[in-house]
């Protein structure tokens, strides 16, 4: 009797953890692709990376998670980023130097080099 209680709480944590894990797979995801689309590239993929249980969080005991993301600036190259979670809260984004995208709509440019402008 008591052995059955213990393992049905037990399961009831696992199967918790495994909730709050897939919760935060789908918060950085949504925050992964909005930055993406600010920073005006394409997002390719996201994975976790590594995951470890913590204390914080909105419940105490939460997990501590790296993802992984890859973008690319021109449909062509590969970059790779980070994103740092506690719980659901996103701690940190680690974005890679990588150059800028081309920008269709630019604005033309006025004026004139090596010449002061007109006053």
């Amino acid at each position: 009797m008591m052995i059955d209680i213990f393992i049905i709480l037990i399961l009831i944590i696992v199967i918790i953890f495994f909730w709050q894990l897939r919760q935060m797979a789908e918060v950085s995801r949504i925050y992964v692709n909005k930055e993406c689309q600010k920073q005006q590239v394409q997002l390719l993929a996201i994975a976790q990376d590594s995951a470890r249980p913590s204390l914080g969080g909105n419940t105490g005991f939460t997990w501590k998670a790296r993802y992984l993301f890859e973008f690319s600036t021109n449909g062509i190259d590969k970059h790779q980023g980070n994103i740092w979670l506690l719980g659901t809260r996103i701690q940190k984004i680690e974005w890679p130097v990588f150059p800028e995208p081309e920008w269709q709509g630019a604005p033309d440019a006025k004026g004139q080099i090596g010449r002061c402008p007109n006053r």
